[in-house]
């Protein structure tokens, strides 16, 4: 539920306020200048005063960002605040003065906020609409996909069944065919034994006639003896049977093909037809840009089963959510609070992160080693990280790399990795050979590469660019400054949570490190905030010590 102005306890500060001495009222205008908020009368006051009269004041959303302060290498007591346009470079004064007296000289100041505008503008464009439209266009070709095999398994089915069919035909001719032959082998077996037949009824003959001649040659009686009588009848032999060789049948294959067998089985075709581009839907057109609310809307809330306390959340894009306490219990959960599953580690504070693929990863201190845990649920171990304990990791939205805050004895650094593990940067001193960090609990990346790291024991949060140079440490409004959760958003903000007993609270800071705003307060319900993380709708999700609950809170509009 929104709070209105008249409800929101004077202690916090809800909207950007007004940079004046003793005024805390909201702030509305801006002093390009002067780089101060100013509340309508402060700013009514201000261009009345002779000194800056003259400056230019805008509303607050159309102000002009202030240039990041970088010395000149050429002349190092001076700062770069123009450009050349003829030799496109940044210069400083002196340099002007030196070698680009006759060129075209631009205010650096208006360039930069003009491009800095135009990149918040970019990233907001690419946040709501050419992500999510691209993920709904994916989701249409996933479906797309579905149907295409669905289609591809019905005309592998129907193929199957045209071939079993055929197949059922060719058995049904082989069986006629097959009982063709066995007929024709009977037949011509059936004439071949009854020419056997013959033979042998003849040759039988022959034996008897064999006998009954010999039965004349030894007989002694010659009355009766047939040798003496005529004998022309009986001496005649019979003449061999003549018999037919039988004509076996002939078999001519059939006179078919690949082709043949094919068209019997009928065609796979591609229709003739051009593709249809898909449609995008077109981005809308509107001049309101994404930018503070003057209220912050609690509008949701869930559990996270499982654990005492949630002192960390690891946000996943299909909209699920993992959250920690501090006794090792690491559990996944939908945002309706049903546990999804649930891991025993080591502990920690900010020791675990989701990667670009979705997988998980955390921190070991015990064992001191980086686990990925896939979506299978299968758990390696990526990194081992020596004599170094690992408390705080995060995975870049930007490129991939893994940032993990570490500690050995009285030393602390924050390495960065590659996507396969392999060391390629350790940030731990400044410039002048200072340590940067003591107790890294907590860290995430700005949308400009800026590491920003959650000290506890420094009582800070400590801001290094991308190539490990030390920006600026932010350490609170008042004494007792303890920050612990720490994200950012889309806007550059970095939004830290301060778990100080009586000063607990959410703390929204510009990308150059500068406070704007209170953004809750012990006031509003926020007990000891700790776990904190932006999702893609830009929604503020805040896990607290004392309750296994997340608040899901509205600060931007």
């Amino acid at each position: 539920m929104a709070l209105s102005k008249s409800q929101m306890p004077d202690t916090a500060q809800h909207y950007l306020v007004c940079g004046t001495e003793d005024c805390e009222k909201n702030c509305q205008f801006y002093c390009n200048p002067c780089h101060l908020h100013l509340y309508e009368q402060c700013r009514d006051e201000h261009q009345k005063s002779s000194e800056t009269k003259n400056h230019e004041v805008v509303s607050y959303r159309q102000r002009q960002h202030q240039l990041p302060v970088e010395q000149c290498k050429d002349h190092t007591t001076r700062n770069i605040d123009m450009l050349c346009e003829d030799c496109q470079i940044p210069v400083c004064s002196k340099c002007v003065i030196q070698d680009h007296q006759k060129h075209t000289l631009n205010d650096l100041e208006t360039i930069y906020s003009k491009g800095f505008t135009l990149c918040l503008d970019e990233i907001y464009k690419i946040h709501q609409y050419f992500i999510p439209t691209s993920q709904d266009m994916q989701k249409v070709i996933m479906k797309d996909t579905k149907q295409i095999k669905a289609t591809m398994d019905k005309i592998r089915t129907s193929m199957m069944a045209e071939a079993e069919s055929l197949k059922c035909l060719v058995d049904t001719v082989l069986s006629d065919k097959i009982e063709q032959v066995n007929k024709m082998e009977v037949s011509l077996i059936e004439e071949l034994q009854s020419q056997e037949k013959t033979y042998q009824d003849y040759i039988s003959s022959l034996n008897d006639l064999v006998k009954e001649f010999q039965g004349y040659l030894s007989s002694t009686k010659l009355q009766n003896n047939a040798l003496i009588f005529a004998l022309s009848d009986r001496l005649k032999i019979q003449p061999i049977p003549k018999t037919t060789k039988p004509v076996p049948p002939v078999f001519t294959a059939g006179q078919y093909s690949k082709e043949d067998v094919t068209k019997l089985l009928g065609r796979v075709t591609v229709p003739d037809t051009k593709p249809e581009n898909r449609k995008i839907k077109p981005m809308e057109t509107s001049t309101t840009q994404l930018s503070l609310s003057s209220t912050v809307i609690k509008f949701r809330e869930y559990t996270v089963p499982g654990v005492d306390r949630v002192l960390h959340i690891s946000l996943d894009k299909s909209g699920t959510v993992w959250g920690s306490d501090d006794n090792g219990n690491l559990v996944q959960t939908d945002l309706q609070g049903n546990q999804l599953q649930k891991i025993q580690t080591s502990g920690g504070f900010g020791y675990h992160t989701v990667t670009q693929g979705r997988d998980l990863m955390n921190a070991d201190i015990k064992n001191k080693v980086i686990n990925r845990i896939k979506q299978d649920n299968t758990i390696n171990e990526f990194i081992k990280t020596g004599d170094w304990k690992p408390l705080s990791i995060y995975s870049s939205r930007i490129n991939g790399n893994i940032l993990v805050g570490k500690i050995e004895d009285e030393e602390a650094k924050v390495t960065r990795y590659n996507r396969t593990g392999e060391e390629i940067q350790n940030i731990q001193r400044n410039n002048k050979g200072q340590g940067l960090y003591k107790y890294p609990h907590y860290i995430t990346e700005n949308i400009n590469g800026d590491v920003c790291t959650s000290d506890l024991y420094k009582q800070a949060v400590v801001v290094v660019n991308k190539s490990g140079q030390h920006r600026f440490s932010y350490r609170g409004q008042r004494l007792g400054f303890s920050p612990c959760g720490i994200c950012s958003d889309l806007l550059g903000h970095i939004i830290v949570s301060n778990c100080q007993f009586l000063s607990e609270s959410i703390h929204l800071l510009d990308q150059d490190g500068q406070f704007l705003s209170l953004l809750l307060t012990s006031q509003q319900g926020v007990n000891c905030p700790r776990g904190m993380c932006v999702d893609d709708k830009n929604n503020l999700h805040v896990g607290q010590m004392f309750t296994n609950t997340v608040t899901v809170y509205k600060y931007l509009q």
